[in-house]
């Protein structure tokens, strides 16, 4: 086995230099935060790009870097499913819920079912989702980044040297993750303290850049030294029944069933991209309603590379362990599984500029989550219920407390709760404890944007009635049906609770608000009314969908019957979801009085753009089948 890797000169010059000049670069972005729109929503100037790249660089934390190559290494390419289902939530934000948000000029999107519905459900999103944010985001970013930069760096980092105990796990100090712990949240709680939003994100483009080349670089390597894209398909082929690179496995599958990543996640995806307060919020920063939705778009290109250069990566990586000598008798756990590539396969310098990818996927994260959390707090609770008259300093002092505290609060839970050395698939294990708690807030904003009959007493109570179905469900299937239903498995798997929870939330919502009469100046708060929709329009897209899920049924039923190859369903699936975004363009032109010329028109529109996001994402679906 190779010996532990210790990182050069270069290196450290490297990664110190990226790291401090992303500090500056986001203290003196943030440098004029005068009023509160200016640090909570960076005065409404932000520029597609820049929100291209702040909603990848928060999205994508260590958790992507590091979990998903973790998850390919171990499960495969499946995972994808995290990724491809995105975009179609990135279109519903770009075209449902996005020109709402910006339409009743929210700060907040528990400002949007203030406004829909009532107090109650506006301070119960704020709480669920600070919580999540802080608990649910921030702690595992701090834990994950900590603990691979420990593997990374090696030597004293480490408790065992991988060289000296042949197959033995190696364990992290515990004193140097408390340190990168307490740096990561001081460095990152910094420069979002002094610069808002508009500090986040420039940071967070800087980040994304980093993090990209970075990992397409390791992906480079780790290919070049399996011998290609084409080993790596020829390898899979030759595991037969135990391969990793298709995306759909069976309905029983304790981790990723197929079933649950074609229902329960993409309910997830809705709520994570159309409704999540730390991700729409640089979208209600942009300067227009075309630069927001292009930023959108071009986020969900970025987010295609994904499978490709971490997940597809990790199972390289799976396949070069086994077969490789230098690997031999090495313990690999699935998270570690990235710093492993890297001690192995990465010379002095790229070194450095991977570490600083790691840092920056870190903290492209956790400020995202401190700034809004912050804007939450101040908004939604300061605000209203502290001092309503309060100015826009005295705002800007509250949510520059909040950024502390939620910092303090992660930093310690990182230290004093978190296993630095677990062996789980820590991605996932994130992505399930969140489900508790957003079936019933992505029903009632759903239902509050696209169904004008939805009461306030309606949407509380489907809040609340979400987490409670979310327990209760497990509970009941574990205990009564696990062993009569092993179709689904013995335990359920978290992303048919969703499903479930979902049904049940917006059976809730529907039976309550029907109960009462609705408030018609609150019912005007919705998609077709905002937006200036007609019904017959929502009518016509909702039957374009349901004609697109049938041909994409019958395209998977004629691939699983094998009259069709996954390459010929791709492709069919692609040209069918592009041409549907073409027609709209088309549609939308004929009704100008006096339009452009055609190819003006399909350039210049983004529904183009998005037509082609949408087809990708679907040729990966068909082709990987």
């Amino acid at each position: 086995m190779a010996e532990s890797f210790q990182l050069a000169m270069i290196d450290y010059v490297i990664f110190f230099v990226a790291l401090t000049g992303v500090m500056a670069i986001g203290l003196f972005a943030g440098r004029k935060e005068d009023t509160a729109e200016d640090y909570f929503l960076a005065g409404r100037s932000l520029p597609w790009y820049g929100i291209a790249g702040s909603i990848f660089g928060s999205n994508v934390s260590a958790n992507h870097l590091v979990g998903m190559m973790g998850i390919g290494f171990s499960i495969g390419f499946a995972q994808s499913h995290f990724e491809l289902g995105a975009v179609a939530a990135l279109l519903l934000l770009c075209y449902g819920f996005l020109p709402v948000y910006r339409k009743l000029n929210l700060y907040t999107l528990s400002g949007y079912l203030g406004k829909r519905f009532d107090d109650r459900s506006r301070i119960s999103y704020t709480v669920i989702m600070v919580f999540t944010m802080v608990v649910l985001q921030m702690v595992p970013g701090l834990y994950i980044g900590s603990r691979s930069i420990c593997f990374l760096l090696g030597g004293d980092a480490l408790q065992l040297d991988p060289a000296a105990v042949e197959g033995q796990k190696v364990l992290v100090s515990s004193s140097y993750y408390v340190a990168f712990v307490i740096g990561l949240g001081v460095i990152a709680a910094t420069y979002t303290f002094f610069g808002g939003l508009k500090a986040v994100v420039w940071t967070d483009v800087i980040q994304s850049i980093l993090m990209l080349l970075s990992g397409i670089g390791l992906a480079i390597v780790t290919f070049a030294k399996f011998g290609g894209w084409e080993a790596l398909m020829n390898a899979d082929m030759e595991a037969g029944a135990v391969s990793k690179m298709h995306l759909y496995l069976p309905v029983n599958h304790p981790e990723l069933p197929w079933t649950g990543a074609l229902t329960g996640l993409m309910f997830m995806h809705c709520f994570y991209w159309g409704t999540n307060q730390f991700i729409v919020q640089r979208a209600l920063g942009a300067k227009s309603d075309k630069q927001a939705r292009i930023g959108i778009i071009a986020a969900g290109f970025l987010k295609l590379l994904i499978p490709f250069f971490t997940i597809a990566t990790g199972v390289a990586a799976f396949y070069m362990f086994q077969k490789s000598p230098e690997f031999q008798g090495q313990k690999v756990d699935p998270d570690t599984a990235f710093t492993v590539l890297v001690n192995h396969l990465i010379g002095p310098g790229f070194v450095g500029l991977i570490a600083a990818g790691l840092i920056g996927a870190i903290l492209s994260s956790i400020d995202s989550m401190m700034n809004s959390a912050a804007t939450l707090v101040t908004v939604d609770i300061y605000k209203p219920y502290v001092k309503p008259d309060a100015t826009d300093r005295e705002m800007i002092v509250t949510g520059r407390i909040t950024i502390f505290v939620s910092m303090v609060l992660a930093v310690l839970m990182a230290i004093f709760v978190m296993d630095p050395n677990s062996e789980k698939n820590f991605f996932l294990q994130i992505v399930d404890y969140q489900t508790y708690f957003t079936p019933g807030l992505l029903t009632a904003f759903l239902l509050g944007m696209f169904w004008k009959r939805g009461t306030s007493t309606a949407a509380f109570v489907t809040i609340i009635a979400g987490v409670v179905f979310s327990w209760m469900t497990v509970w009941i299937y574990d205990s009564y049906l696990g062993s009569e239903a092993a179709l689904l498995g013995e335990k359920i798997n978290f992303l048919h609770r969703v499903v479930v929870v979902a049904g049940l939330s917006s059976l809730v919502f529907v039976i309550v608000s029907l109960l009462e009469p609705a408030d018609p100046e609150k019912s005007s708060n919705t998609w077709s009314d905002l937006g200036g929709h007609a019904p017959e329009r929502f009518k016509r897209l909702g039957l374009s969908v349901l004609v697109a899920i049938g041909v994409y049924v019958l395209l998977g039923v004629l691939v699983y019957l094998e009259n069709f190859t996954p390459p010929v369903a791709a492709w069919i699936a692609a040209c069918w979801t592009l041409g549907a975004y073409l027609r709209e363009v088309v549609r939308s032109r004929n009704n100008e009085p006096q339009p452009a010329s055609l190819l003006y028109d399909v350039v210049t529109d983004d529904r183009t753009y998005a037509g082609l996001l949408a087809a990708c994402a679907m040729f990966i679906m068909f082709y990987f089948f």
